[in-house]
């Protein structure tokens, strides 16, 4: 009797082919399928009971294998008015590119007895797997689902969930649903109806789309524009006191900080100087610790790859992606900052010894030097916080960007195992006058993560000279100082990711994706930041494993991840895919258009700003926790988003009347 058929489906053709390879132990059979990218792979396989010896197909998907779109009667933009968007029938179709994707999985399913899903396991992984599941099933209503969680492709983690497998989490796949269908009805709605409305004034035929993640995204960049725009800079004065002992010269800082008015400043001075004398209150030695970094999130990835490396976040991302894919990094797209107790640490670092750049480092963890990571406030319950999974060698990675991501997340995983910087700060505190001053000196005693996690600086200040208490002294200088306030810069790359998530806009994986849109669409221009830029070097636009541009998540209608319903596309380096420096942004004439509009009708929410989209992300959260039903997200968020078009729709003159302000003649 022939052994039973399991087909195991990945989300990417670079999943199935590794994962294939640790299940077989390299001895597959390879078929070609119709689709270029899409290989099948045939091996045999011991599952644990009750499956057993079994005969395995691995292939793949290419990332959303199933379109939604409006019916015929609502497709074409002049076909109905936006606004019936809101409520119009819509449809799930497998469209043309991934025709040849959907034949195999019903080919390939016919004759099988277990579906076995290997999307990756997040929340859109999910749904991808409900797709596939759902294509299966027509195809051969009696085969049986399961799906495996890994979070990563190493060897030992994939034979493990290959033994463990687990039933779809039909919660998480109904939350991306409900996104998918308010993206789609949102973005279409608001998209027909301002490129309509704004069409004469733009005197062409540019499509302006909406986002309802992007449009928040805007609204950051320009509120940061208009703060820089208004700004008056304010004259301001302070007190300075010097001495100059032992050959070292102090500097002591007025305790007021500054004054914004002169003569108030002049009247304090001048009472120092008839006073003549300083006296030492009093000098204190305490110890001083900086802290480890906590265990590294995907969005704090994001912003350290842009600060401290110079890459985009579009780019830091894609390159994790690669790295995982290859095997050599845990699941990029994790919220948790807290490592799992059953997890071997020490087994991880141990990996890390052969490194040239830290393995010394590495070997006295090991050595008696390994400290428990901190225990950061976020868990997602999915994925643990991303790390190293095997060392490599900086040959073995294509690029420079490549070399120094990886290096980042391991620098920061070694950083994560060992103990906290200790020093002693020394603070000497003086009384001139009526007035307090006081100085500081740090002496670091031992460097502990510090010297592995070389983008953080804890150094020794110059060793103060002694001062006793109760001592007077006359200052070798003191002396009035004026300045002026400056105007904040404008949004860095880093600067915007945090505040998208501190408002809920978008998910750690999809930010990236948010920024790279507005760019794309001509709202914001970004430039490597002029002042205190990071250096970066790589390629943006290489491809992995050769997997098509057009595949996966995010591109397409109607099934990206928070994106407008139509649209897409790879950036360039000005989409937030690009290299050279931290990026800041600068809004466009359109861009200021659009949300100066919006804000202007009133809305007690406005399109710009991140409240509803953050509304709607909480309530994505509790379809996942079984609180809310898919049917009810949609339904409360189509009204509250059906509530502001109504009202743009009547005062659609104050968005014009503002395009004209800024794209008129």
């Amino acid at each position: 009797m022939p052994p039973k058929k399991i087909l195991c489906i990945a989300e990417k053709p670079s999943i199935a082919k590794a994962v294939s390879q640790h299940m077989s132990g390299g001895q597959t059979n390879v078929r070609t399928t119709k689709n270029k990218y899409i290989k099948n792979y045939d091996f045999t396989y011991l599952f644990a009971q009750p499956w057993g010896e079994c005969a395995v197909t691995m292939t793949s998907v290419l990332g959303h294998t199933v379109e939604w779109d409006f019916d015929d009667a609502h497709r074409k933009w002049n076909s109905c008015a936006p606004g019936a968007l809101f409520e119009a029938r819509t449809v799930q179709v497998i469209g043309e590119k991934t025709k040849d994707v959907a034949t195999n999985i019903t080919h390939e399913a016919r004759n099988a007895s277990m579906l076995f899903i290997w999307t990756d396991c997040d929340r859109e992984g999910e749904y991808i797997g409900t797709e596939v599941r759902d294509i299966a099933l027509k195809a051969n209503p009696r085969i049986m689902v399961k799906r495996a969680r890994f979070s990563n492709i190493e060897r030992a983690h994939i034979l493990h969930a290959a033994q463990n497998p687990i039933d779809l989490d039909e919660r998480q796949a109904a939350a991306v649903s409900a996104r998918i269908e308010l993206d789609l009805r949102i973005g279409a709605a608001f998209t027909r109806w301002q490129t309509t409305a704004l069409k004469a004034i733009l005197g062409s035929d540019q499509i302006v789309s909406y986002g309802s993640c992007q449009f928040p995204t805007l609204g950051f960049v320009v509120d940061r524009y208009h703060k820089i725009k208004n700004f008056v800079a304010e004259p301001f004065w302070y007190i300075k006191v010097m001495q100059k002992r032992d050959d070292i010269h102090v500097t002591f800082n007025w305790n007021r900080s500054r004054l914004f008015d002169r003569m108030s400043t002049v009247i304090l001075f001048e009472r120092c100087l008839l006073e003549k004398y300083a006296t030492v209150i009093s000098t204190v030695s305490k110890p001083a610790r900086k802290l480890k970094p906590l265990p590294l999130t995907t969005v704090e990835l994001q912003k350290q790859g842009s600060r401290l490396l110079g890459l985009s976040s579009q780019l830091v991302m894609t390159i994790a992606e690669k790295l995982y894919i290859s095997g050599f990094i845990s699941y990029p797209r994790t919220e948790t900052d807290q490592f799992d107790k059953a997890i071997d640490l020490r087994a991880l670092v141990d990996k890390q010894i052969q490194s040239e750049s830290w393995g010394q480092f590495a070997q006295g963890l090991m050595d008696g030097g390994f400290s428990q990571p901190c225990m950061g406030k976020n868990n997602d319950k999915a994925h643990p916080p991303i790390h190293p999974v095997a060392f490599v060698a900086p040959s073995a990675l294509a690029t420079a960007d490549e070399r120094k991501v990886y290096e980042l997340i391991t620098r920061r995983f070694l950083a994560c195992c060992s103990e906290d910087a200790i020093g002693e700060t020394t603070t000497v505190n003086i009384k001139y006058g009526d007035e307090h001053f006081h100085t500081s000196g740090l002496i670091v005693r031992k460097r502990n993560y510090l010297d592995v996690y070389i983008y953080e600086k804890w150094v020794s200040s110059q060793i103060l000279p002694k001062f006793r208490d109760g001592e007077r002294f006359i200052p070798t200088e003191a002396n009035i100082t004026e300045g002026k306030t400056s105007p904040p810069a404008y949004l860095t790359e880093p600067e915007l990711i945090a505040l998208m998530d501190a408002n809920g806009i978008g998910t750690d994986a999809t930010m990236a994706d948010h920024i790279a849109r507005i760019t794309e669409r001509m709202y914001v221009f970004a430039q490597p930041k002029t002042r205190g830029a990071g250096g970066g070097g790589g390629d943006a636009e290489e491809e992995m494993d050769n997997e098509p541009a057009a595949a996966g998540r995010g591109r397409g209608r109607g099934h990206g991840r928070g994106g407008a319903a139509r649209g897409g596309g790879r950036g360039g380096a000005a989409a937030g895919g690009g290299r050279g420096g931290m990026l800041e942004f600068i809004p466009s004439n359109l861009g200021i258009a659009l949300v100066e509009g919006y804000d202007k009708i009133g809305f007690d929410n406005s399109l710009s700003k991140p409240f509803l989209r953050k509304e709607m992300e909480e309530k994505m959260k509790r379809i996942c926790e079984g609180t809310m039903t898919r049917g009810d997200v949609v339904h409360s968020s189509l009204e509250q988003y059906r509530d502001m078009f109504i009202k743009a729709s009547r005062q659609v003159g104050i968005l014009q009347e503002s395009a004209r302000k800024y794209l008129g003649p």
